[in-house]
């Protein structure tokens, strides 16, 4: 434990993840492009949904990321609330718009996939509205960060802000069985039985299931990558305005 805190240092956090982001970079890659060409290209249309199944390729992962996002940028803020560590504060900070964009890729290519199977863009379907307003509430987390001048006091609002929206970034998960009228269906692919076919609900067929595995590989691998890189760039920001503070009071 003592040596994982060491990476609360920010040269040793940055000196690390400069040697590992080329890993990353070059892994969600390979995933990415492997994953979307075997599941758009080489795999069947459904016999129910045709071409638009293959949406899935796109919006599990991102729906997935945007919900494991926001409950990271929990887990950062509560290591800044307990243990006071700038390095884990920064890396909640940087992965917002992060989570932003996943989770607007979510809805977009929600509403795309649901035209066709519910007959509307929108709906009002619990999972729907749950996940809208963590993407609302990822707004407010980036609004109130730019709002405060000091940053030890945005760090300690938005991580109240965090755990407020972390009950939204749970129900986007589990609004299915919370609420059995909802349009989306029940987990067919993060489920055990899904994967082994012990269940005998539906599930994700194996022609689907392999490249869409890959493919959340590649979206998992390219978040690391894009926060190591974002947390460096805002480590260096902070480093270049308590610079710029004391030369102005030292002037």
């Amino acid at each position: 434990m003592n040596r994982l805190w060491e990476y609360a240092n920010p040269k040793k956090f940055l000196a690390t993840t400069e040697r590992m982001l080329p890993f990353f970079w070059i892994s969600a890659a390979a995933c990415l492009a492997v994953g979307l060409v075997w599941g758009f290209f080489f795999t069947p249309d459904d016999y129910r949904q045709g071409s638009t199944v293959k949406i899935i390729y796109l919006h599990v992962p991102a729906a997935l990321m945007a919900i494991n996002c926001w409950l990271m940028m929990l887990v950062t803020s509560l290591v800044w609330v307990i243990r006071r560590h700038h390095v884990s504060a920064l890396a909640a900070r940087a992965a917002a718009p992060i989570g932003i964009v996943m989770t607007l890729i979510a809805l977009v290519t929600g509403a795309i996939w649901g035209q066709p199977m519910w007959g509307a863009w929108w709906a009002w379907d619990p999972r729907l509205t749950s996940f809208l307003i963590l993407f609302l509430f990822y707004l407010g987390y980036v609004a109130l960060w730019e709002a405060i001048d000091n940053p030890d006091t945005a760090a300690d609002l938005t991580s109240v802000l965090c755990l407020v929206g972390s009950v939204f970034a749970l129900l986007s998960r589990y609004a299915v069985n919370f609420w059995n009228q909802g349009l989306h269906q029940g987990a067919s692919v993060m489920r055990a039985g899904a994967v082994t076919g012990t269940d005998t609900e539906e599930k994700v067929s194996n022609i689907f299931f392999y490249p869409l595995l890959i493919c959340i590989a590649g979206f998992v691998l390219l978040f690391i990558a894009l926060v190591f890189y974002r947390t460096g760039t805002e480590i260096r920001a902070r480093r270049t305005k308590t610079l710029l503070a004391r030369e102005r009071v030292g002037g």
